[in-house]
């Protein structure tokens, strides 16, 4: 087994402030409070003598321009959940640690991956994509690769004969975190893991409890340790707060990325795709705003979902400022992966005429840009119908008689001269005719002869005559 540990040491910090694009740039120091102390800051008040544990009364004295934001335990949970619905998309076998950590058994993926160091880079590159930064430590166990991740040793051991010797070097509290323990293994100079395994089994067991002895064993692999796998859900919310009031409906767009990143990774888990999300404009004193993106054909990818939400965001005038976004996915459709071909490949070629579609459909509208079908009705007018992105072809039979391209719509009366029709002279019959009677029982019955037609131009028309009277001019042979 091969185990990946992530740890989000600022986790407090940037569940809230991820969506905040400029939020290293600005200079503005910000720090996440709970119970009047300093529990995590960014690099602009760290730079300023802020640390965790502060109080708030020394951390302002140190920078005055300090933000401060109550420490949101929900919204903690909320990113973490993310993170392992993301995480599912390497592995299936994903455990929670928390309140920081994401556990990865990943031992069956490698191959998939290309080994893991390429694994651990795409890791990286998505967890930045998402706005979190992470210590990440690879072990044979569990525990092993846990305590490396929290002393932000991130070796990546995958020889379990090297185990021991890498988990000797770490300080002691990444194994015992407990102050009044802590304390107590400082005392008899133990300060490392190295002392902690020295020292007697028993009597650690009778003075500090049989938890840490159960840890030591864990993280060694001489003593399974069962864990709660996370089971990725079935449908996608995501919450974003700005920080900043946002006025122009663009300005959102990189905070989407991170939750459209996210909401890959839970597709890809699940082996999935959708065919529509949602991205909900929260404003202050307005209504939420709601912006439905569709896709032609089922999808996953960020920036083909990025691709779609910009052409829709472009066509946006806010009315009023957004101050946090949500982004919603649902009805999960099976999307397997495939496995390209040598030469030409018909399916990419498709998908790129798809992606055509989609982009023209975000910008001009769902209903501007669409297909035709024909449909089973002998009446030349209803014998079509507008065909969607999701739907299929009829595939009957279309008629045995000569069709012409182009109906005109209404059909136009023609001049008649000896009972012969006329359009800028004489026309010549040249087949016909083709009898259609039909929709007695829906009100709009016809009782129609038609003919192909010569003009003088050579040009060849579809032409009919009522049986009531009269010739009419209703299609055009390109």
């Amino acid at each position: 087994m091969l185990w990946v540990a992530l740890r989000f040491p600022s986790l407090a910090l940037e569940a809230l402030l991820r969506g905040h694009a400029l939020r290293e740039s600005t200079g503005i120091p910000w720090a996440i409070a709970d119970s009047r102390k300093v529990l995590a800051c960014n690099a602009q008040a760290d730079a300023l003598g802020v640390r965790p544990g502060m109080g708030l009364a020394a951390a302002w004295a140190l920078a005055p321009r300090l933000r401060v934001q109550p420490r949101d335990e929900a919204t903690e949970r909320e990113a973490l959940e993310g993170i392992a619905a993301w995480a599912c998309s390497f592995t299936p076998h994903v455990s929670l640690e928390p309140p920081q950590g994401v556990l990865m058994e990943v031992g069956g993926s490698l191959r998939l991956f290309h080994g893991l160091a390429s694994m651990v880079d795409r890791m990286r590159r998505g967890l930045e994509e998402m706005g979190f930064s992470a210590m990440l430590a690879a072990a044979p166990t569990a525990r092993g690769a846990w305590w490396l991740a929290i002393a932000s040793s991130e070796e990546l051991i995958m020889d379990p004969a090297l185990l021991e010797a890498a988990l000797a070097v770490l300080p002691v509290s990444a194994a015992c975190p407990e102050p009044d323990a802590l304390d107590f293994l400082r005392s008899i100079g133990v300060t490392t893991i190295e002392g902690l395994f020295a020292l007697p089994r028993e009597g650690l067991g009778r003075r500090l409890g049989r938890g840490l002895l159960d840890s030591l064993e864990r993280a060694l692999g001489t003593a399974p340790e069962p864990r709660a796998i996370f089971a990725p859900p079935v449908r996608f919310a995501a919450k974003l707060e700005l920080h900043g009031e946002v006025e122009h409906a663009e300005g959102v767009l990189f905070a989407a990325r991170r939750l459209l990143v996210q909401l890959e990774g839970l597709l890809a888990a699940r082996q999935a795709g959708v065919r529509r999300f949602f991205l909900v404009l929260l404003h202050r004193a307005a209504r939420p705003r709601v912006v439905e993106v569709g896709l032609a054909s089922p999808g996953r990818e960020s920036e083909r979902f990025m691709q779609l939400l910009r052409e829709k965001l472009s066509m946006i005038v806010l009315v009023e400022p957004v101050e946090a976004i949500r982004i919603e996915a649902a009805d999960f459709e099976p999307l397997r992966g495939y496995t390209a071909g040598l030469f030409r490949d018909a399916r990419i070629e498709g998908e790129g005429w798809v992606r055509l579609i989609e982009r023209l459909q975000a910008r001009l509208g769902g209903d501007a840009v669409h297909g035709i079908d024909l449909q089973p009705e002998h009446r030349p007018e209803r014998a079509w119908r507008v065909l969607g992105t999701n739907e299929r072809l009829w595939r009957g039979e279309a008629g045995t008689g000569a069709r012409p391209l182009w109906l005109v719509e209404p059909s136009r009366r023609l001049k008649e001269t000896d009972g012969m029709p006329h359009d800028g002279g004489r026309l010549e019959l040249l087949a016909g005719p083709e009898r259609i009677e039909s929709g007695w029982w829906d009100g709009e019955e016809v009782a129609r002869d038609y003919f192909i037609a010569r003009a003088s131009s050579s040009a060849l028309l579809w032409i009919f005559r009522e049986r009531s009277g009269g010739w009419y001019l209703h299609g055009l042979f390109a």
